[in-house]
């Protein structure tokens, strides 16, 4: 882990991302009498002087339903991190060795078999849920069932290429992923087949949406209902209107530091309904220990001159985007799309989000430095790689061109200072252009599902992505692919019901030949990406950097390129 420096609202920041990785403890507690390692002896000791306390967290509210197998938010996905595991995970590190896949409730990563298509994972023994029961086999079938049977946003998409999944897709009800997942209590393994080779499995194994839940967890979305878990912590209340109370998982012992490791704080609070301005005022008065949203643009001056040895600012392969509504007027038409993807100024939209210390323009769906990404941009007023400028008199002319002038357009936005802002600037833009616009904001704990819902007709919203995993199918496929258009459904994240047989198809080839030839396939998805660029289903607007800001008794501040802010890894004075 390097030290980063920054710069916020034009000042230095100095990004102290202190972490223990490579300090790792062992997997299992030391017998009397073992010579530990200098590296264990020194988390041993951090241990001994840090453990214990009540760390408090705020955000503006929480974000949907707690169910892992379903809630698709970087919100929960952070704290699920040490509440759950599954087979496989990604480290508890810092930077990018986050992105590295190491074995959790399974014993090791298996070797493939039947040429790439199952794998046989051995079970580790004596894990136990929250409530004492020992972690079976038949739990890790059940689960795989699950995921179907509740529908998951991701079912479609990552575990589609499970033997027996299109039934379970189609019927999802009476899932039994039958010859997919099949269990071996007396040898303790579980049998995964695929009907085809997969590059990418492990890291959909790895993400929250594959934990491993008590067999006899309900069938239907648990809501404000904490499932049980493996984690070293336990959600022991949740209200969304109010907080959520994560302590110790009585039953837990490490296993792997590298996947699930013991934490410091005893307590995590995490209180909801604070708006941004009282979150940062909570942090820096010390009545909050981190704040979840990022800070209004009017406070990143004084946090960088008053506060700055507690702001840590990171690059994240992500970004803000206005989805459109491909199947609904005016955006039913391509030239309409494209008309807002040529008017947008993305310079002014750097500028709210907090300037070019915190974000860059971009104009297509890969982020930069991801596999397949290459500088593209056809939406400007001089297209080639980069973003230059607003071209609004091509943008009028389409829009005229597309016969849409005049037609009424809402854009749904979350109710938090940056997405109004953002908001209410392409409400103006859209004017500027010919529509009859208007902006709603609703409360970050619905909008998510809220757009991603064909019944409620919205025709463009704004929202942000940040990657499942490193991999350019993350972006394109998972966004703009057919599997993930469900109609009708709060899980349907091609939020713009982009479709296009074509380029699904040209998807579907480039996730084939990754088995064999990754560069051919990332070349494959350079052309995807051109492709729905220029499609419009969505207008690109910027990539953002990650700003965390903690209070003066917080330390040990680890940045995982995964999952952002270990949290868990962190101590409070």
């Amino acid at each position: 882990m390097s030290w980063r420096k920054s710069t916020l609202g034009g000042l230095a920041v100095a990004g102290a991302l202190l972490s223990w990785n490579g300090v790792a403890a062992a997997d299992e507690p030391a017998a009397p009498g073992t010579i530990l390692t200098p590296q264990q002896t020194q988390v041993a000791a951090l241990m001994a002087e840090h453990k214990g306390g009540t760390m408090r967290l705020v955000a503006r509210s929480a974000q949907g339903t707690i169910d892992p197998h379903i809630n698709y938010t970087l919100q929960y996905w952070q704290f699920y991190q040490s509440l759950y595991d599954g087979l496989v995970t990604f480290k508890h590190a810092g930077g990018a060795d986050g992105f590295t896949v190491v074995p959790d409730l399974a014993e090791t990563i298996p070797a493939p078999q039947n040429d790439g298509k199952t794998y046989v994972f051995k079970l580790r023994q004596g894990i136990k849920f929250w409530d004492g029961r020992d972690v079976t086999v038949k739990d890790v079938v059940a689960s795989f069932q699950r995921i179907f049977k509740v529908s998951s946003p991701t079912s479609g998409t990552f575990y589609n290429g499970i033997v027996g999944a299109d039934k379970c897709l189609a019927e999802p009800a009476t899932c039994t992923l039958d010859g997919g997942v099949v269990a071996d209590e007396a040898a303790g393994t579980v049998t995964v087949n695929l009907i085809a080779p997969d590059p990418e499995f492990f890291y959909k194994l790895s993400v929250p949406h594959a934990v491993i839940l008590p067999a006899d967890t309900a069938t239907s979305d648990l809501g404000t209902v904490p499932a049980v878990g493996t984690g070293a912590y336990m959600i022991e209340s949740f209200d969304p209107n109010k907080q959520m109370k994560m302590v110790r998982n009585p039953y837990f012992k490490e296993w792997s530091a590298d996947a699930q490791p013991d934490g410091y704080p005893d307590v995590v609070l995490y209180d909801f309904g604070l708006t941004d301005e009282a979150e940062v005022t909570a942090v820096q008065n010390g009545e909050a220990d981190w704040m979840f949203d990022q800070p209004p643009t009017d406070r990143l001056g004084e946090m960088g001159t008053k506060y700055k040895d507690r702001v840590f600012i990171n690059t994240l392969t992500a970004w803000w985007y206005a989805p459109m509504n491909v199947n609904i007027p005016p955006f039913n038409n391509e030239k309409a799309r494209q008309a807002v993807s040529y008017a947008i100024d993305r310079k002014a939209l750097v500028n709210l989000f907090g300037g070019p210390a915190l974000a860059a323009p971009v104009c297509q769906v890969l982020p930069p430095g991801f596999p397949g990404h290459v500088d593209y941009c056809p939406f400007t007023k001089n297209p080639g790689a980069k973003w230059s400028a607003p071209d609004l008199e091509k943008a009028k002319a389409l829009v005229k061109e597309s016969g849409t002038a005049g037609q009424k357009v809402t854009v749904i936005v979350e109710d938090t200072a940056i997405s109004k802002s953002i908001g209410t600037y392409l409400q103006s833009m859209l004017k500027d252009i010919g529509y009859d616009a208007s902006m709603k904001a609703l409360s970050p704990n619905i909008q998510f599902t809220y757009i991603q819902n064909t019944n409620n007709n919205v025709q463009m919203s704004v929202s942000q992505w940040y990657q499942d995993y490193p991999a350019a199918s993350d972006f394109l496929n998972i966004l703009f692919g057919c599997d993930s258009f469900h109609p009708g459904s709060d899980s349907s994240v091609n939020i713009a019901g982009y479709c296009d047989k074509a380029i699904d198809a040209k998807m579907k080839q480039a996730l084939a030949l990754a088995v064999t030839d990754q560069a051919g396939a990332d070349k494959l998805w350079t052309e995807i990406d051109k492709a729905v660029t220029d499609a419009a289903p969505a207008a690109a607007l910027f990539t953002p950097k990650h700003i965390d800001f903690v209070s003066k008794r917080l330390g040990n501040f680890t940045f995982n390129a995964q999952y952002y802010w270990v949290i868990t890894q962190s101590w409070v004075k």
